[in-house]
């Protein structure tokens, strides 16, 4: 084939490619036209600063987008796509906002904006999770759904992963679980918390309510002991991980609440068997009462029951 229909095809395909796409002002400058698309991108950017002063904020927020969306290469996109946040979180279109200071923190990293944007997004996603965000219009303060909030948070955290901001985003994606009761949910946003950020500052309180979620779990009958089981589990890693912690003090009291409600369950057994003429497994149970118990009204019955049945 000759360099001549080379040409013409490619050409052909081109002319497909960009029509299936849409209009050309749907399309980014392809790298390799960067700076004839700067001169361009800065006059466009003007018109929409014009805009913006003139108080024509619809149109300036559709400019601004145009300008980093079509020109991300030109030396003001990324202010550009900065205001449009900006104008946007001022008129209350708070998801859109997040999406376009989330859009910036993608694409323009180096920028001196950058601190400022993830802070903002951080406001933002927070006031959603504390149920705050107010319409500028009504005055009215709106709840966002669960699923929504969740995912500002998730992509906060993918915006500043291991740093602080992560570490809040992550334990609040586990509290509004919890505070909906979804304790699955609730236990692995926790235990994602301390597995990627155990130095955090939240990642203690994280361990501790996962203790608290299963110790709740059990005593609402769902699957007991093998939950009480993991509650004992989490609190002791939590005062093995973290001593010194200000809950400390608590997780000893509630592992040893646990550890008295596995005397109580092995005496309720204790007791079926004995009823049932299983004598011999009903001893079994009493005498591991009386080794794992040093005293108490429990420790007491079993010996009193062994003695009875001959020991």
């Amino acid at each position: 084939m000759s360099s001549r229909l080379i040409a013409c095809a490619f050409l052909s395909a081109s002319a497909w490619f960009l029509n299936s796409c849409g209009s050309d002002s749907e399309l980014p400058i392809m790298a390799g036209n960067t700076q004839a698309a700067a001169g361009e991108g800065e006059e466009l950017y003007q018109v929409a600063k014009q805009a913006d002063d003139s108080g024509k904020t619809g149109k300036a927020i559709k400019l601004y987008d145009e300008t980093a969306t079509r020109f991300p290469f030109a030396p003001s996109a990324p202010q550009a796509r900065f205001r449009q946040a900006q104008l946007l979180e001022q008129q209350g279109d708070i998801l859109e906002s997040f999406e376009a200071y989330d859009k910036f923190l993608s694409r323009f990293q180096g920028s001196g904006l950058y601190s400022t944007a993830l802070n903002r997004q951080a406001s933002m996603a927070q006031a959603a999770a504390d149920g705050d965000l107010k319409s500028n219009m009504l005055g009215l303060k709106t709840k966002l759904s669960l699923e929504k909030t969740v995912g500002m948070l998730d992509k906060l955290r993918a915006n500043a992963p291991q740093s602080a901001i992560a570490s809040k985003a992550q334990f609040t994606i586990g509290q509004l679980n919890e505070g909906k009761q979804k304790s699955k949910e609730a236990i692995a946003a926790y235990r994602q918390l301390v597995r990627d950020q155990p130095g955090s500052q939240e990642a203690p309180e994280a361990l501790f309510r996962i203790g608290v979620i299963l110790t709740a779990e059990a005593d609402r009958g769902n699957q007991s002991q093998g939950n009480l089981d993991l509650a004992k589990e989490a609190f002791n890693d939590y005062l093995i991980q973290y001593p010194g912690h200000s809950r400390n003090a608590e997780a000893r009291k509630l592992v040893s609440n646990l550890g008295g409600r596995d005397l109580q369950r092995s005496y309720d057994v204790a007791e079926f068997y004995q009823k049932t003429g299983k004598i011999e497994s009903a001893k079994v149970y009493y005498r591991d009462i009386v080794k794992n118990s040093k005293s108490g009204s429990l420790h007491d019955k079993a010996r009193a029951r062994l003695k009875e049945l001959g020991e």
